[in-house]
């Protein structure tokens, strides 16, 4: 019943861009801090990007900074991912996942207790 669905990833060229959409089910994405994390191969999962309970704070990991903007659509129950200025030290399986009911701040390091299956971008030329 509570399920996380992300989509939008692919190959894209260093310098481009994608949009990573996070689609949930069973609950609703507005009360919860939601995370968006990656995994290259051979490399522990790292965080990326998360929006607190509501959406009223962001944070994002030094890497990504300036790039990278998360963003929700309550409407259609969403979080997205937006990124630009791809590099191909963005490779990696995006997830997105549940974290904890907190309002003004999140951090990456919290309990995510549902996470997504992944979509794999890949930056290359």
């Amino acid at each position: 019943q509570l399920q996380l669905v992300e989509s939008g990833g692919g190959l894209v060229q260093p310098g481009g861009s994608l949009r990573l959409s996070c689609a949930a089910s069973g609950f609703i994405l507005d009360d919860y801090i939601i995370g968006w994390f990656r995994q290259a191969p051979g490399k522990e999962r790292e965080g990326v990007s998360c929006t607190s309970s509501r959406g009223n704070s962001t944070n994002y990991a030094d890497s990504v900074k300036g790039r990278f903007t998360i963003s929700r659509d309550n409407a259609k129950n969403t979080v997205s991912l937006q990124m630009n200025s791809l590099k191909p030290e963005d490779t990696g399986v995006y997830y997105c996942a549940r974290g904890p009911v907190v309002v003004g701040h999140c951090v990456f390091t919290w309990s995510y207790d549902y996470w997504g299956q992944g979509t794999q971008v890949t930056v290359s030329s």
